[in-house]
């Protein structure tokens, strides 16, 4: 498995990878190709396991610590590619044939926010409104994976974008997965 040899900096108020990176970074060797967006990027475990099966990445994250760290991590590991700052598409301009997301997927109520793990007060914020916009950055035959709890009823998403179910763990108190998704008609979605 790539990811298990690759040079990862563990970058402080960086989420540190963990079961959810791990599971997804298996289907982003599985499954990632050609140009690809890494959004949320964190430490790049996801951008740089894509390099280094052969994607040209773009690494994109709200924060720029931890912006910083995926150009580390990515130049620890001899990758040269692009860097964004940016929320979700915000900065984004061409289209990918892959698209990789761990968003924030926790329920959080709490007023002690931490930004890599805060999904809003159902865990769905940024996955809603990544679901809203990710085809109109894919390519014709792009594909999207998205980590997503069983705390956001990933079933949904399955059955209204048509998505493949790939990977699953159980972790603890809650089940992972990563979801395949393609190119929608967004109009079609409504």
């Amino acid at each position: 498995m790539l990811y298990k040899n690759i040079k990862l900096n563990i970058c402080r108020d960086v989420y540190e990878p963990c079961e959810d990176s791990f599971l997804l970074a298996e289907a982003v060797e599985e499954y990632a190709y050609g140009s690809t967006l890494d959004i949320g990027t964190g430490s790049g475990i996801q951008g740089i396991v894509a390099a280094k099966k052969g994607c040209s990445v773009t690494f994109a994250d709200i924060d720029s610590r931890a912006l910083k760290c995926s150009k580390l991590n990515a130049s620890l590991n001899g990758i040269s590619a692009q860097f964004l700052l940016g929320n979700l598409f915000a900065n984004i301009n061409n289209k990918y044939d892959t698209i990789i997301f761990n968003p924030p997927y926790l329920p959080n109520n709490s007023k002690h926010r931490v930004l890599a793990l805060d999904g809003g007060s159902d865990g769905r914020a940024l996955i809603n409104k990544f679901l809203y916009a990710y085809s109109n950055y894919l390519n014709k035959d792009g594909i999207a994976l998205l980590v997503e709890s069983s705390f956001n009823n990933y079933n949904n998403d399955i059955e209204k974008y048509d998505a493949e179910l790939i990977k699953k763990g159980h972790y603890f108190f809650e089940d992972i997965v990563v979801l395949k998704l393609y190119k929608q008609n967004i109009n079609k979605i409504k």
